[in-house]
């Protein structure tokens, strides 16, 4: 039976209000702990976002 890797990343608005979006597909769980790290540091809009491998999310405008 194959694994299926699911991807994930992130999207989310810096403290100056910029969207901006993941450089790196994690695992759910990475993206768990990087969106609790992002959310601490006082950003806004975190969202976890399924991806397809090589595959990243463009930053909402």
């Amino acid at each position: 039976m194959p694994i299926t890797m699911q991807n994930h990343a992130l999207t989310w608005t810096d403290l100056n209000g910029v969207p901006r979006s993941s450089a790196v597909a994690y695992d759910k769980l990475s993206a768990g702990r990087r969106k609790q790290e992002l959310e601490a540091a006082g950003c806004g809009d975190v969202l976890i976002v399924e991806t397809q491998p090589g595959q990243l999310p463009e930053p909402a405008v």
